[in-house]
């Protein structure tokens, strides 16, 4: 919700949020603009998250195919994703972090993977991709955005969206005088945020 705020046209955004992005799953999706993005689904099974790095030397680009491990034992109720043709090119699984936790799991999993011998500590991009879904304080996503989008971002308001609680004229015209309220109606059906 903060993303829509932020920046209205949608095709800018950097995180977005679909409520209903197909029947009976939610989707979660990072696109920098620069190649690397993340994408999550949300679904009675559980929670399958991928990410891709284009600059990972774990790029299936790189490989002729997925780094070997990262997709390997993805279990069958998440295999769709896996062929997901929004994350793939051309069949080819953009894809060089993956991680998934089944509805009854007790912990998130991932493949064995026997990463590549390189001088980054961050081989598959991993830390860098879900850098906010790690630090999830109104902090974070301010010193983020403040640098991202160049402009400043009032921490109150923050506070109040990442809150859950109903947008006021007030707030969105904290975050962004160019809009208010009413120009955020479909946005927040999509994203499922909270009007009362």
């Amino acid at each position: 919700m903060l993303e829509a705020v932020l920046c209205p046209e949608w095709g800018y955004r950097y995180h977005s949020f679909d409520e209903h992005w197909a029947e009976g799953e939610s989707l979660a999706s990072m696109r920098n603009g620069s190649g690397d993005d993340y994408s999550i689904v949300f679904s009675a099974a559980g929670a399958y998250i991928r990410g891709f790095d284009h600059e990972s030397p774990m790029s299936p680009y790189a490989e002729d195919g997925p780094w070997p491990g990262v997709l390997d034992e993805v279990p069958g109720v998440f295999q769709a994703y896996v062929t997901e043709p929004a994350f793939s090119d051309d069949g080819l699984p953009r894809v060089t972090a993956c991680m998934w936790r089944e509805a009854g799991d007790d912990r998130w999993r991932t493949g064995t993977i026997d990463f590549p011998d390189v001088k980054n500590d961050d081989p598959d991009g991993a830390d860098f991709l879900f850098e906010l879904l790690v630090d999830r304080s109104a902090e974070a996503f301010q010193e983020w955005a403040q640098d991202y989008y160049e402009v400043p971002v009032d921490l109150g308001a923050v506070r109040h969206v990442l809150s859950s609680r109903p947008l006021t004229e007030e707030v969105v015209r904290a975050l962004n005088p160019t809009i208010g309220l009413s120009d955020l109606v479909q946005d927040m059906g999509e994203i499922g945020y909270p009007t009362r």
